[in-house]
């Protein structure tokens, strides 16, 4: 089973303090940055994402299967990337000022909606206003950047993706999650599209979920919502990338 993972974080929202991260995800954002290094040319912009802050995404991921979830997330207005950091995953194609919150690092997360792909891209805000405003005042649940799963699809925008992007002020992430027993979403790998693993062990387990579905692969994006792609740097609670 996935031992480690935050199990303080299932009440669904996440604001975190200094956290060791699991060792196998440790090992899988490291082989995830280096690919992201190598391909720094082909992104126009860069967000950071901290390790402890994806694994709880994962935990509230793995638990919520076979359902797609989805998670707002808010920056950090005093938090700057790492220069030297900023500065090695900046490609040839880089631009500024493209989307709210560039340049500043993930500070929070928050599980908002669980279930099929429809209900989880049509969240009405006046109903997340009313359900977050206590904690959030009037941003209540206008987030940043949103992320939301694939579950047993590969993380590749589909064009209800696409659409939903459009009301985004930052960024939309999509993690997708290869598991079996399948249920009634078989896994496709014959798809096109840029397709970008956190884990390389297809059809290996990785890991058994609470669930009991076995995890064997695992795929991370960003794009923004003119159809770029945007590169997610995984970092550490002293922003240096894995």
């Amino acid at each position: 089973r996935f031992i480690g993972m935050n199990s303080h974080t299932l009440d669904g929202r996440a604001r975190f303090g200094p956290n060791m991260v699991s060792p196998w995800l440790k090992d899988a954002m490291g082989s995830y940055n280096r690919e992201s290094l190598t391909k720094a040319d082909e992104y126009v912009a860069q967000v950071h994402l901290p390790g402890r802050i994806l694994e709880s995404i994962l935990s509230w991921s793995f638990e919520a299967l076979p359902d797609e979830i989805l998670v707002g997330l808010e920056v950090d207005p005093e938090q700057n990337h790492v220069p030297e950091v900023d500065a090695s995953f900046s490609g040839n194609k880089g631009q500024n000022n493209l989307f709210a919150g560039q340049g500043l690092v993930i500070s929070e997360a928050v599980l908002m909606n669980r279930g099929d792909s429809y209900s989880v891209h049509h969240l009405p805000e006046e109903w997340t206003d009313e359900i977050f405003g206590a904690d959030r005042g009037p941003r209540a649940g206008r987030f940043t950047h949103w992320l939301h799963t694939h579950p047993n699809c590969v993380a590749i925008p589909s064009d209800a993706d696409a659409d939903a992007a459009q009301s985004t002020d930052g960024i939309d992430m999509i993690l997708g999650i290869e598991f079996t027993p399948e249920g009634l979403n078989p896994w496709f790998d014959d798809i096109q599209g840029e397709r970008r693993k956190l884990s390389r062990k297809n059809r290996t387990t990785l890991g058994i979920a609470p669930t009991g579905h076995r995890i064997h692969s695992l795929e991370l994006i960003g794009f923004h919502k003119r159809g770029m792609a945007i590169n997610v740097v995984l970092i550490d609670d002293d922003g240096k990338a894995y």
